[in-house]
């Protein structure tokens, strides 16, 4: 019958995927335990956040003085300061040409930041892939792999090389800073 052979097909697959992994050498970085104990994660994010609270100063400074000309030109129109319809259009396109303008001040902090922000990405994942090579050499792992939160179901803690990882990149990072554009 064909439960008959179904059953044998299967433990057939089962064996031979079984044999394909014999000697298999897999290990796994926790992605949050080294973005929190990486030093050069931890600076950055330090970096970062210092420029994002600037970012936000500068901007915030920014609208209240447009919005102090705002209410001083509202006050002017109120009280018949303006002489002409000139000058109350003068007026009105200065005010739009100065929300224009943190606009495009806006955009291009923020542009910069993502940038800034990439430039960092690149650099920690080259960091890591560098630090990982010259790690594995001794190790011979076919799969270094990452995980992050529950991406990975399941896995041994014995093939957990997070901490060697993190002590290894803390301490090529503190060796040489100019790699990292740190000095």
């Amino acid at each position: 019958t064909n439960c008959g052979n179904s059953a044998t097909e299967e433990n057939d697959l089962t064996q031979a995927t079984d044999s394909q992994f014999v000697g298999l050498k897999i290990a796994y970085v926790e992605i949050d335990t080294l973005m929190s104990q990486y030093n050069f994660c931890k600076d950055y994010t330090i970096l970062m956040n210092k420029k994002g609270e600037n970012i936000r100063a500068t901007l915030a400074s920014k609208e209240r003085a447009l919005q102090a000309n705002a209410a001083e030109l509202q006050k002017k129109y109120e009280s018949n300061q303006f002489t002409t319809k000139e000058q109350v259009e003068q007026a009105q396109m200065s005010l739009a040409k100065q929300q224009q303008d943190l606009q495009m001040l806006n955009e291009r902090l923020m542009n910069d930041f993502a940038e800034e922000q990439a430039k960092y990405n690149n650099e920690m994942r080259d960091s890591i892939q560098a630090f990982l090579r010259e790690y594995n050499k001794t190790k011979k792992f076919d799969y270094i792999i990452s995980k992050a939160g529950d991406n990975i179901l399941m896995a041994n803690s014995k093939y957990d090389i997070t901490n060697e990882v993190v002590s290894g990149l803390n301490k090529r990072y503190k060796q040489n800073p100019e790699i990292f554009g740190k000095k």
